[in-house]
């Protein structure tokens, strides 16, 4: 059978071309392509320095790229933000734990979530958060500051 191009398993999700990332003097990414079309599952695969987790964090827009540009479904986006990959659909489950510092331990485990959950109140939303850890027998606490811990 013969696919047409308009196929939703052959459109581009997310193409990234000519993605250059520099810190200083080194640069990490040179120039990367890289598409994924609907459906496809990838794996990068290098040696370690090889700019793997730097071409993925300017996907889920924790960094910006120096150069080149990002469409999602066809469309150029600018993440600024992990919250702007997020609206469009892109997340990322890092192999390390990040944190953001400055927020409490409610405020990270919710990070990303919808925004009626970012609104909930603290007073409504740290009970929860506890009994949560308290049914699968985890020590948290979720007002303290994350520097604290």
């Amino acid at each position: 059978m013969m696919r047409s191009s308009s196929d939703s398993h052959d459109s581009l999700a997310i193409d990234m071309i000519g993605i250059t990332k520099r810190f200083g003097g080194v640069i990490a990414n040179d120039a990367i392509d890289f598409r994924v079309r609907t459906g496809e599952i990838h794996a990068l695969l290098g040696e370690n320095g090889a700019g793997k987790t730097t071409l993925m964090n300017i996907l889920c827009g924790l960094f910006e790229p120096d150069q080149g540009e990002i469409r999602v479904q066809g469309k150029p986006v600018k993440f600024h933000s992990a919250r702007d990959a997020i609206a469009c659909g892109i997340g990322m489950v890092h192999q390390h734990f990040k944190l953001v510092e400055s927020f409490t331990v409610a405020e990270n485990i919710v990070l990303g979530q919808s925004s009626s959950v970012l609104q909930e109140s603290a007073k409504q939303l740290y009970p929860r958060l506890q009994r949560l850890a308290d049914d699968y027998g985890l020590k948290v606490n979720p007002p303290a500051q994350i520097w604290q811990l």
